[in-house]
């Protein structure tokens, strides 16, 4: 006869296994150099932001549980912020378009915030019952989080973009003006 502790840790080393799986896919694809398409970078979080509205209004909430979800947003927008300025944007003259590779640092981040997510979920879970929260309750908290993760990263990387699309015009504007000088010389 087996302990009843021993499917509970069974299901934690197939989640863990999978979650290395998905993250070493995740990881492995995060250090290539993609394209930044400007004009897309509002899609996700809006995609995301709809299904948001679906899971969070799911359940009745009191307005005290709508104060720590706004807590939650405003805590993922700036771990968001974070996260968006840690990802590197260049322009590349080749193709005359942008790129956003992410630094090792920003999957570091991203591996500490699973990590965090993890502990939070499965902590929270055991305790949700001493605490007086349900189980959609925390689920609505997360998701939050994410949403404002989301948003604020696409709202920082599409300014440091437009920056560097600004001053790569001020840029070329300055050598055509050199270069008209020049030839009026």
């Amino acid at each position: 006869m087996q302990p009843a502790a021993q499917p509970n840790a069974i299901a934690y080393v197939i989640t863990a296994l999978v979650i290395v799986l998905i993250l070493s896919f995740r990881l492995r694809r995060m250090r290539r150099t993609v394209p930044l398409r400007l004009k897309r970078l509002w899609i996700a979080p809006a995609i995301f932001a709809g299904m948001t509205v679906l899971v969070v209004t799911q359940f009745p909430l009191p307005l005290l549980d709508w104060i720590w979800l706004a807590f939650a947003l405003v805590v993922g927008g700036a771990v968001g912020w974070q996260r968006g300025r840690l990802m590197h944007i260049a322009f590349d003259p080749a193709t005359r378009a942008l790129t956003v590779q992410p630094t090792p640092t920003a999957i570091y981040f991203l591996l500490g915030l699973v990590a965090l997510r993890i502990g939070l979920r499965t902590g929270l879970n055991m305790e949700a019952r001493d605490l007086g929260l349900s189980l959609p309750f925390i689920n609505d908290i997360f998701v939050m989080f994410a949403l404002g993760l989301f948003a604020a990263q696409s709202v920082e990387m599409a300014i440091r973009a437009r920056r560097l699309l600004a001053n790569r015009a001020e840029v070329a504007t300055t050598q055509a003006e050199v270069r008209s000088d020049m030839t009026d010389l």
